[in-house]
């Protein structure tokens, strides 16, 4: 059952930790600063304080700082209503109604709700379900938080507009720059009960070259790794780190696929202190750019990201390029690491 405007305009004050008396006396529960954007740490900070949006929606290419922010969100709600368990549906196993029905209902067993909705842009496909969900957003009841997180996608889906400007809040997800990465580092072990020594965060940025996906992951382990309430030093992290970290295959061939030699080369390096054998690093090189070309693929969005970035013929290029590093180096007549640096440039298409 819908909410009236009066009982909505005071579930929103308590959201935000007024009284319904300082909110405006219009009859519209619209908010002039609805769909405003917010920083994603900002929006982490607040949480933490005890202060969650009624609505948010939360779009971007990075994957990683979505799901670090859904984390620290989550984490807070559940420190502050360890009662009430956030409930995740997704767009194909829910409706507009069951969204609506959670976040506007309020019960005497479920004041409140913290509701993850992912893949928001399944609903894009029907206008009638983007304006029905858009509609229900200006009726609020209770004091729940509802959350609505879009994909990554290589434009605006220009559908969606309309569930963007009737959340409270939203929050555009970019690759954190290296200033950002340390103050969510901060937080993190802030959240874990955790202190750190000068220069331990920034030393965990550097061993993971500013990867937000791998920086996330290690901080991870970190905070599970020390002990509540001490103080984290640079042994901690050494103990937690990997032998290498990035020395992984897939995290090559990501490199190269975008185009990027410096971090390509680091992450060549360490295949090879690792052990990996040049062998398996040429045939990945292949396989990348022959998935790419559209022929069997282990790496599958590596080589889409391949594929857009360039045409066919540098391909064609590019896994020459491949396979003369591969005879060269089964023939003996170079050095295997200058033919896996130079391999490594010309699929990155590197002058």
């Amino acid at each position: 059952m819908k909410s009236s405007p009066d009982r909505s305009r005071a579930g929103s004050a308590r959201r935000a930790g007024g009284s319904a008396g300082a909110r405006s006396s219009t009859a519209s529960p619209r908010r002039a600063t609805r769909g405003a954007t917010t920083e994603p740490l900002e929006l982490a900070r607040r949480a933490r304080a005890g202060e969650f949006p009624g609505s948010l929606y939360l779009e971007g290419p990075s994957e990683a700082l979505k799901a670090e922010l859904l984390a620290s969100v989550r984490r807070a709600w559940s420190a502050r209503y360890p009662e009430t368990p956030p409930r995740v549906l997704r767009t194909a196993e829910t409706s507009v109604e069951e969204i609506l029905a959670l976040y506007q209902g309020a019960s005497l067993f479920s004041p409140r709700d913290l509701i993850l909705v992912l893949e928001i842009e399944d609903f894009g496909r029907s206008e009638k379900r983007v304006a029905a969900l858009a509609a229900g957003l200006e009726w609020p009841a209770g004091e729940s938080c509802l959350l609505l997180i879009e994909s990554a996608a290589e434009s605006a889906r220009k559908t969606l507009e309309p569930l963007r400007a009737a959340c409270d809040a939203r929050v555009v997800a970019l690759p954190p720059e290296a200033r950002a990465l340390l103050a969510w580092g901060a937080l993190k072990l802030e959240e874990a009960g955790l202190t750190a020594e000068p220069g331990v965060i920034e030393s965990l940025a550097e061993a993971t070259d500013g990867d937000a996906l791998a920086y996330f992951g290690e901080l991870s382990r970190l905070t599970a790794w020390a002990p509540p309430g001490s103080r984290v030093n640079a042994d901690d992290v050494a103990q937690i780190l990997r032998p290498a970290v990035g020395a992984e295959i897939p995290d090559y061939v990501a490199a190269v696929a975008a185009g990027d030699p410096r971090l390509a080369g680091k992450r060549l390096g360490r295949l090879l202190a690792a052990g990996v054998s040049e062998g398996t690093i040429l045939f990945s090189l292949a396989n990348l750019v022959g998935g790419a070309l559209g022929g069997w693929r282990r790496f599958h969005a590596a080589s889409d990201t391949l594929r857009r970035r360039r045409g066919g013929s540098d391909l064609v290029r590019a896994l020459d390029a491949v396979y003369r590093a591969e005879a060269a180096w089964k023939g003996g007549r170079a050095d295997v690491v200058a033919l896996l640096e130079q391999a490594t440039r010309d699929v990155c298409g590197a002058a």
